[in-house]
């Protein structure tokens, strides 16, 4: 678990899965070769092995007496094609109850995007039903990210995300479809980062003078930062996704913007600093 605090916001971070991961599985330009050329990846982002350190977690923001959940993981129970996530009996709802944060506490769930591993504990499966894990939390889900799925479906790839983890928000009346630039309160609200899903977002925290922005996906790991051209193999569009990164490394480097990686391994979290012609996170 880490925490962070922006002004009066407090943010946690929840692990639901912490695993070195080959970078083929992700981003398949991102050889052990390749990335052990980047000499500020190691060690905190990569193994000596060049395989890419990555994590799935939650993001619990903490603003105006309000808990606003960032994206749900990969959940338990689920039927997935990838065997690591089916059928998965882990301690996700222990974890945040531990932390503070049990599962009735839950006011908003921001869902960055409609990918298996950013909505699976929308739902829990209780009696043979999936039924919604957060039952006092609106699910936020992006008007333009929704639409885009319903026209797709579920992707045989994955398994039946859709079916089991949003379809069940969507009849118990608890989701509300918002635009790309909702706005939670005065200190949370949704920036648009498209290109690696039609309507994916990542999102903004101001409080007190002070800035962070939780990334989704619109970057997966650290080695993006240098080498934005790198795409994941589940791009929607990956000449946007590439124009996307390249804009936000713009726009946020070099100034007191905290970038929090909703997949980056510990820390986490850091600054977009100018390295040469590109980038680097300074944590």
């Amino acid at each position: 678990m880490s925490d962070w605090k922006i002004g009066n916001v407090s943010i946690t971070k929840i692990v639901e899965e912490d695993t070195p991961v080959p970078g083929k599985f992700m981003l398949p330009d991102a050889t052990a070769e390749k990335v052990k050329e980047i000499p500020w990846l190691s060690p905190n982002f990569i193994t000596p092995e060049g395989w890419l350190k990555m994590s799935i977690h939650a993001l619990i923001i903490e603003s105006h007496g309000k808990k606003i959940m960032v994206d749900t993981c990969l959940g338990n129970d689920k039927e997935r094609k990838l065997r690591a996530w089916s059928h998965r009996d882990g301690p996700f709802l222990d974890d945040i109850a531990a932390a503070g944060h049990p599962r009735e506490s839950i006011d908003y769930i921001i869902c960055t995007h409609l990918h298996v591993d950013h909505v699976g504990w929308n739902t829990m499966l209780v009696d043979g039903k999936w039924v919604p894990t957060f039952p006092n939390a609106r699910y936020l889900f992006g008007r333009k990210e929704w639409e885009a799925w319903q026209k797709e479906g579920d992707s045989d790839h994955y398994g039946p995300v859709l079916e089991d983890s949003v379809q069940p928000i969507i009849d118990a009346g608890l989701a509300d479809l918002v635009e790309w630039d909702h706005k939670v309160n005065d200190e949370v609200w949704l920036e648009p980062t498209p290109g690696h899903t039609p309507g994916h977002v990542s999102v903004r925290i101001s409080s007190g003078g002070e800035d962070a922005v939780i990334t989704g996906d619109m970057t997966h790991h650290p080695c993006q930062l240098a080498r934005p051209e790198w795409s994941c193999s589940a791009d929607f569009d990956a000449p946007r996704a590439i124009q996307t990164r390249l804009d936000f490394y713009d726009k946020y480097a070099e100034t007191s913007m905290l970038v929090i990686g909703t997949h980056f391994s510990p820390p986490t979290a850091g600054h977009i600093v100018n390295d040469g012609d590109s980038y680097k996170l300074k944590c």
